[in-house]
């Protein structure tokens, strides 16, 4: 099932914790700002490559006006309606490679949100017909490659830029 309404569907995460993951919408935008504020400086330098303090008008238009073909995001909820997760797939044109991005609340991590997240942002991918999902890391951000890692995904050097890692996963 793809997530191209926003009906959420539920995900367990490995803690045990229950998501409700739906795709963003026009009026998320005062919710994304209020997540972005609850994520840790470091990951949010990680996710836009960038040492904004908060999210940037920018970055919530590119999270938010998204065509939900070829770019999807989404959020993730507790029961409760706590935003504790967002993630993006970005496909090419001919949605034969994908990028993934994800985001987890400080307070969050740690509790599966991030594996579950990743896990259904897979499984779309597939879903499109992506043969090939990347993230692209910085060198610093361990525990994301620990998990793209654990998760089957392939490290190599990004020619140019020593300060990134390419992880990549092939269906």
């Amino acid at each position: 099932m793809t997530a191209t309404t926003a009906q959420p569907v539920q995900l367990p995460t490995r803690s045990g914790l229950v998501i409700d993951v739906r795709t963003v919408r026009p009026d998320d935008e005062a919710l994304l700002k209020d997540f972005f504020d609850h994520v840790s400086n470091e990951d949010r330098r990680f996710r836009f490559f960038t040492a904004s303090p908060q999210l940037q008008p920018h970055q919530a238009k590119a999270l938010i006006e998204v065509d939900h073909q070829k770019t999807e995001s989404y959020l993730a909820f507790t029961a409760e309606g706590e935003l504790v997760g967002s993630g993006m797939l970005a496909c090419d044109d001919t949605l034969e490679t994908a990028e993934v991005a994800i985001s987890v609340r400080a307070d969050r991590k740690g509790q599966g949100v991030g594996w579950s997240l990743l896990n259904y942002i897979t499984a779309e991918a597939k879903a499109r017909g992506v043969k090939r999902l990347q993230s692209i890391e910085s060198r610093e951000n361990h525990l994301a490659i620990e998990l793209e890692r654990e998760m089957g995904f392939v490290a190599r050097e990004v020619e140019g830029d020593p300060s990134v890692v390419l992880l990549e996963t092939v269906f």
